[in-house]
């Protein structure tokens, strides 16, 4: 890198936020237990939601995430937190994979996963809700791993003007370099469009 003129990306501050618990919140089980290995596509789905900043306020960011292949499945952008961002992401997951039933969505403890609305849209689906213990962030390492990269990569170390400013670079950003182009290690360095790809390639010639 030194060599050839190139450095690494800083990461700015992580904002520390707190959990709201409500009434009507349910108790949901674990049932992935930090294994984000499943054995194929639409398996394992992991959701959250993080905080974008620009001088016109906080823009908020809901991504469903497929475990397989690290893709950005479904994602929805509000300048509010409300239960309807996290609905709109998982919508557009299931229309986007038309998943079988029985798949796990992970996540953590927000008040918008663990309500009620979010909660009969989970079952209406056919899916099977997972969440990981409060405040751990390596109970859904796979979705803070997403966060960190987005953050690092296209949001620290630039001023954003405005929400929408942050809103066209962030579907950008996912659509047209994180899901085709952006290699991961785990991957063998392919992108997650491209090892869905190889993958699928080779399950079929087997």
């Amino acid at each position: 890198m030194r060599a050839a003129g190139i450095r690494g990306c800083c990461r700015g501050r992580k904002k520390h936020t707190t959990t709201r618990k409500l009434q009507q919140m349910l108790t949901v089980p674990d049932l992935v237990e930090r294994q984000f290995t499943p054995a194929a596509p639409d398996r394992l789905w992991v959701a959250d939601i993080t905080y974008l900043r620009s001088w016109e306020g906080w823009l908020y960011l809901a991504f469903v995430l497929d475990a397989y292949s690290r893709r950005v499945v479904g994602w929805s952008m509000a300048n509010s937190l409300r239960t309807e961002i996290v609905i709109e992401a998982l919508n557009m997951a299931l229309w986007r994979r038309e998943p079988d039933p029985g798949l796990i969505h992970h996540s953590d403890h927000g008040s918008q996963y663990a309500s009620v609305e979010f909660g009969k849209r989970i079952k209406a689906a056919g899916l099977l809700p997972s969440m990981g213990s409060v405040s751990d962030a390596y109970d859904n390492a796979l979705a803070e791993s997403f966060v960190a990269s987005l953050k690092t990569e296209l949001l620290y170390g630039r001023s954003w003007v405005s929400r929408e400013s942050v809103r066209v670079a962030v579907f950008e950003y996912i659509e047209t370099f994180y899901n085709p182009r952006r290699r991961h290690s785990a991957l063998g360095y392919l992108s997650p469009v491209e090892y869905e790809e190889v993958r699928m390639k080779e399950i079929a010639a087997a």
